[in-house]
């Protein structure tokens, strides 16, 4: 496998380095095992079509995308809501 570098700011590798040390690895296994756990937005995208089709199949939620932004305003109402209590 072929290394790379990558340029972050020293205190961002520190923190990553701890907390890398924190879990018994180095900090390029942790980041390797890190990318191995995200999602790219290709593959989040894919994983969400996945979801609305098997809820479409199992009770017939499908929702247009006007429907959906008024749910997702419901709900970010409730959430605030929920906050402010």
């Amino acid at each position: 496998m072929a290394d790379a570098n990558v340029r972050i700011p020293a205190e961002t590798r520190d923190r990553l380095a701890e907390i890398a040390a924190g879990e018994h690895m180095s900090l390029r296994a942790y980041l390797a095992r890190l990318a191995d756990t995200l999602l790219t937005p290709a593959e989040r995208a894919e994983r969400a079509e996945q979801a609305r089709r098997q809820l479409k199949a199992w009770n017939g939620y499908d929702p247009d995308p006007d429907q959906a932004r008024q749910l997702d305003a419901e709900l970010d109402r409730r959430l605030a809501q929920a906050q402010d209590r």
